[in-house]
């Protein structure tokens, strides 16, 4: 049996900006992120019979890869071409409409275990870049950032310019947390959402955090990721909503908050946190990752 597991992935400034469509416009796209200590996980084992079984909130048992529902599942057997096998989807925490890039997280640990199954030494980058290529199969609108953002350890810059490219960043040092707003939604209607033109200043603010990191200038460090976050709000009306907004004002209410935004496209799912204190709500605390997706024989 193969395991693997994939970090989940916050991104601090830049989302928008990784997606196809403003890549195509403004030709480069630059995202700022890093997985945490929550992840997805994936089983596989070789059968011997003529069937794939799929488990995850659902039960498959087909014996063509084309008649299988679940889409990582399917998408993955067929570019591997792999034999009649088992696979099992499991996560940390409730993973539908989070905003963690859960779906690319499960892709990329996918990917990882068919490697290890088929004893092919791929780069972590290499597997997330076929990871995302897999994932635009029924995906269309994912990011560069998600695949990259999960798979690839600590935090960083990300460039997206036709090829990727990948900076390591220390970032200063605050607790980091999560709050679950109980809110789902579907990060692909978001996405259709967004003007990409109200997305382009976040390039330039992108640049100017990653400046001032260079340079250890942490106020303005914070001050720049808290105006990206008014800027990303304003790049579509369905980001926040008067709930999100009350729950946002609460947290604010921490003196030590250094900074709080909607993890990926908005609409619901979780709250990042990073502070100097402990939220005054029911929080999940989380750590930057440093070791990536990993696969390994049981």
């Amino acid at each position: 049996m193969i395991v693997s597991k994939c970090p989940l992935r916050v991104s601090l400034v830049g989302g928008s900006t990784d997606l196809q469509k403003f890549i195509d416009k403004y030709k480069v796209g630059k995202v700022i992120s890093f997985p945490i200590s929550l992840y997805t996980y994936i089983t596989l084992s070789k059968r011997y019979d003529k069937y794939y079984v799929i488990n995850y909130t659902k039960r498959e048992h087909v014996t063509s890869p084309n008649n299988i529902k679940n889409d990582i599942a399917r998408e993955l057997i067929k570019y591997f071409n792999l034999p009649p096998v088992t696979i099992s989807f499991n996560a940390d925490i409730p993973t539908t409409g989070s905003g963690l890039a859960s779906s690319s997280s499960y892709m990329v640990a996918a990917v990882a275990a068919a490697c290890k199954f088929k004893k092919l030494d791929w780069s972590q980058a290499k597997i997330c870049k076929i990871a995302h290529n897999l994932e635009l199969k029924f995906n269309p609108l994912t990011g560069y950032q998600d695949t990259y953002g999960c798979g690839l350890p600590s935090s960083k810059l990300m460039v997206f310019n036709g090829d990727v490219s990948v900076k390591s960043i220390d970032l200063p040092k605050s607790n980091i947390f999560l709050y679950n707003t109980n809110v789902n939604r579907s990060s692909t209607k978001i996405l259709k959402t967004i003007d990409i033109n109200k997305s382009h200043p976040l390039l330039e603010l992108t640049d100017k955090v990653y400046e001032n990191l260079s340079k250890n200038h942490f106020i303005n460090f914070w001050n720049l990721l808290n105006d990206a976050w008014e800027t990303k709000k304003n790049t579509s009306t369905s980001i926040m909503n008067n709930e999100l907004k009350d729950i946002e004002d609460k947290i604010k209410q921490d003196p030590h908050l250094k900074y709080i935004k909607l993890c990926g496209a908005g609409g619901g799912g979780y709250f990042l946190i990073m502070t100097n204190s402990q939220p005054t709500l029911d929080s999940i605390q989380v750590y930057i990752d440093n070791k990536g997706v990993i696969a390994w024989d049981v």
